[in-house]
């Protein structure tokens, strides 16, 4: 049978590699093994519920019959919660005209893609992160890649993107960053504004500007002494470039619940609109209402918040001091300190190890493989989030850790990279 044809787009679209690793995890568990799968950027609802009284204001606004369509660019009281809840947490003021309602943060990160990005135009983002590969793709941009190192916490600097931001359209910003769990430092950061700033006046009237879509997904989980900084707080000029990517997936650990919201230019919002209304991503009117309730009660919000990070950095922090134990033993793994979201970078550095048959850990993927079959540990290596294949750090997620079963998976691994030589 002759192979059928399909768009182009279609055809030259790469799969995932989470949901490849993904598809060979359920196999295992299917063939009942017992697997600590850390590959998943979700929650488990048993260990991670979302907030008593959202669930319960979801339940309201079904039984009030708030079943229809939504307004297209979010329902007002909504709106005006999120520009409440966004001016009193990070000390910006936005509009219900500067604010856009959708169904989570991927369809407001491509309609803003559609929105800025034309055939041929430069878009710069960083390696590792999340998807941006992939949007470009959509939009068929040009990729401008850089390569973040451990050195800055795998986040991109402004003198690494300083060559590169003449002519630009778009600069594709992740803080808290997916897959690292890391963050800017208030410096960095303005200094990256800076360039935009400048870039932008230097710019032809009727010139298209540079915007920078800023991801900020993870902002209210940060532990420590780590902050979140938010470019517009630390220059308002920023305000008429940046595309802000945000919602309640991971703030509340309801990313089934499908409420995100962008904060843009009034202007970039109607064009955002049009195309979201096209694709029909609306978030359901009962969560909207359900949410903007939700929003509206700080302390609620903030009791839920504390208990909420709490356990997060729990996690995080026990297997950071595992593979910290791990290293100081003379195995070759490391991690970064915690710093924000629900990831956990590590180092699992093992190629050219011969294992207890004999088999040579050729590359990284064998390396991963090894991890998945010897120790049960399900961990995605950078190189799925645009890294070289050569790439030995991984993203850990903690949404579906278990506390009580942390200490018998590093134990696992310790076993797995025991019998190793």
């Amino acid at each position: 049978m002759a192979k059928l044809r399909f768009s182009e787009l279609a055809e030259t679209l790469i799969a995932s590699e989470i949901v490849r690793l993904g598809a060979t995890i359920k196999e295992k568990i299917r063939a009942g093994e017992h697997i600590y799968n850390y590959t998943i950027g979700d929650f488990d609802s048993a260990e991670f519920p979302i907030p008593d009284l959202l669930l319960e204001e979801i339940i309201n606004s079904y039984k009030e019959g708030k079943t229809t369509y939504p307004a297209a660019e979010g329902e007002l009281d909504l709106r005006i919660a999120v520009s409440n809840f966004i001016e009193a947490y990070q000390g910006v003021k936005y509009t219900p005209q500067e604010i856009l309602i959708s169904a989570g943060g991927r369809p407001l990160i491509y309609s803003a893609y559609r929105t800025v990005v034309d055939k041929g135009d430069k878009v710069i983002y960083p390696v590792p992160s999340w998807n941006n590969n992939h949007y470009i793709h959509f939009t068929q941009g040009e990729h401008v890649v850089i390569e973040a190192t451990r050195e800055n916490n795998f986040m991109p600097t402004a003198a690494q993107i300083a060559p590169h931001i003449k002519g630009a359209t778009m600069l594709a910003l992740c803080s808290p960053l997916n897959p690292t769990g890391t963050t800017f430092n208030k410096d960095e950061l303005e200094a990256i504004c800076d360039l935009i700033i400048e870039e932008n006046a230097s710019r032809k009237e009727g010139e298209k500007k540079l915007y920078l879509m800023f991801d900020q997904i993870y902002w209210t989980l940060t532990f420590g002494e780590t902050r979140h900084y938010n470019p517009v707080a630390l220059r308002p000029a920023m305000k008429d470039y940046t595309i802000f990517i945000d919602g309640i997936s991971k703030a509340f650990a309801a990313t089934g619940v499908r409420v995100g919201w962008t904060m843009a230019p009034a202007e970039v919002i109607i064009k955002m609109r049009s195309l979201n209304s096209h694709i029909g991503s609306w978030a359901p009117m009962a969560e909207q209402h359900a949410v903007a309730k939700f929003l509206s009660r700080d302390t609620a919000v903030q009791q839920y918040l504390a208990h909420f990070k709490e356990e997060v950095s729990y996690r995080l922090q026990k297997i950071y001091e595992g593979f910290t134990r791990l290293k100081e033993e003379g195995f070759a793994v490391d991690a970064i300190i915690p710093q924000a979201a629900i990831y956990l970078t590590v180092r699992i550095n093992l190629v050219g190890k011969r294992t207890a048959t004999g088999k040579m850990l050729e590359e990284q993927t064998d390396v991963t493989a090894y991890i998945l079959d010897e120790a049960k540990l399900a961990i995605v290596p950078f190189s799925a989030f645009g890294a070289g294949k050569d790439n030995s750090w991984y993203r850990i997620s903690v949404g579906c850790a278990k506390k009580e079963e942390i200490s018998t998976m590093l134990g696992k691994l310790k076993d797995a990279l025991l019998k190793l030589s």
